[in-house]
């Protein structure tokens, strides 16, 4: 019993160390992942590819693995031990996003996408259990807008490195830049990270501990569509991120499309300031998250989430809208500020919502939802739109394109404003 409580302390005084390290892997993920957007006009004129193949190579080669082995891995994340299946998720995608850098054609690199997308797999649900269990509730959805600093972060400094090696060297050295240094991460994960024990922050809960006893597959789908507010939240959550994802691998291509700025441009000054507007979104939102929570009950996140959104709208549709370069770049920074808070309240929400020993599998199964509608789907169907426009708008079909995408955004509105409204209506009964 000493043992244990010992290892509880342990867990508990180094949970800020461990939150770092998830969130410094949760970056290098989406560093990885998104490294394609800075580089797709250089990997275009030199493979010869359409933007159909290159929509393809940013969301459904990628999330169809990402998404679907998501699910058995959270299977193990429920049973067996997740900081080590964080550290070979870790080294797997690494090394294949530095092998994409080899690639002499679409089938090599959709191969290496492919397995980055199997070793990404391995990450965010044992990494979302495992906050869960080193945060309470009150306390959840600021360390959950920590840890989703992770895509902000990885989207900003993937494009500063990977726009800034690529101008000097070439894409083959960007994806080398970014793969590598991965490796490094994953032995200080292995060293450094301490397994907490299920429901650690969540005394009052009780722990299945029978092995055999868990739920399935079938049952962990059937325990989250019978709860409406998590439902919802998955819906807003995936629609969000369909727009996002469509968006964020086109962006790059837009801005030097349509409005004339470089990729060192983009680099050196566009993808610093977003960055900074990003991790001010998550962190603040996060923050102000828990604030509502406690001031106003949970429900206050969802609602806090719809409003934000709203706000940022007009914003965002300025991006593409907006001829001059300088004021589209400020509206899109705007929009970021606004919109990026999100991810934290979200999941903190759909983790404080889930049976203790179904958090991983509740995370799974939302980012399979995720993955495969939002970054299957999104980068895929903005290059599909674009190359259909192309006909009647030339270079501006993808900005028509990512308008379009934007416009979906009050669909995702309507599913967080409705998540709160079941939220308060059941106060007391969401965690329990």
């Amino acid at each position: 019993m000493a043992g244990a409580a010992d290892r509880d302390a342990l867990a508990m005084r180094r949970r800020g160390l461990t939150l770092a390290l998830l969130t410094l892997t949760y970056f290098f993920s989406y560093m990885d992942r998104q490294i394609l957007a800075i580089l797709q006009e250089l990997i275009k004129h030199d493979l010869q590819l359409s933007d159909t193949q290159l929509g393809i190579l940013a969301g459904f080669a990628f999330a169809l693995f990402y998404a679907t082995l998501g699910i058995p891995v959270a299977r193990l994340a429920d049973r067996f031990n997740r900081k080590n299946i964080i550290t070979a998720a870790l080294a797997i995608w690494s090394a294949m996003t530095a092998a994409g850098g080899l690639a002499l054609n679409f089938g090599h690199l959709l191969a290496a996408r492919i397995g980055v997308g199997v070793g990404e797999a391995g990450s965010s649900p044992p990494s979302h259990s495992i906050i869960a269990d080193l945060y309470p509730p009150e306390k959840r959805a600021g360390a959950m807008g920590i840890y989703s600093l992770g895509v902000v972060l990885g989207a900003s400094i993937g494009t500063i490195v990977g726009g800034t090696v690529a101008s000097f060297y070439g894409w083959r050295a960007a994806m080398f830049a970014v793969g590598v240094p991965g490796l490094i991460l994953a032995l200080a994960v292995y060293f450094f990270v301490i397994e907490p024990r299920r429901g650690l922050s969540d005394p009052d809960r009780v722990v299945e501990n029978d092995q055999d006893t868990m739920p399935g597959l079938l049952a962990g789908f059937a325990s989250l569509g019978r709860n409406a507010p998590a439902v919802h939240l998955v819906i807003g959550v995936t629609l969000t991120s369909m727009i996002g994802y469509g968006l964020t691998a086109w962006g790059p291509s837009f801005m030097q499309r349509s409005l004339d700025i470089t990729v060192l441009q983009i680099a050196l000054y566009v993808a610093p300031i977003g960055g900074i507007c990003g991790t001010i979104s998550a962190v603040g939102g996060g923050k102000l998250a828990d604030r509502l929570a406690r001031t106003r009950g949970l429900h206050a996140q969802s609602s806090m989430v719809a409003v934000l959104k709203l706000l940022a709208l007009p914003f965002l549709a300025g991006f593409y809208l907006i001829g001059d370069p300088v004021i589209a770049v400020a509206s899109y920074f705007a929009s970021v500020l606004l919109a990026n808070s999100y991810l934290g309240p979200t999941f903190a929400l759909i983790q404080g919502l889930a049976p203790v020993r179904l958090r991983a599998l509740w995370a799974a199964i939302t980012l399979l939802v995720i993955n495969l509608i939002g970054l299957g789907l999104g980068p895929t169907l903005v290059g599909i739109i674009s190359d259909a426009l192309r006909p009647q708008m030339g270079e501006d079909s993808l900005r028509y394109a990512m308008l379009i995408f934007a416009a979906v955004t009050p669909w995702a509105i309507f599913h967080y404003w409705r998540a709160a409204t079941l939220l308060k209506r059941h106060a007391g009964t969401a965690v329990r």
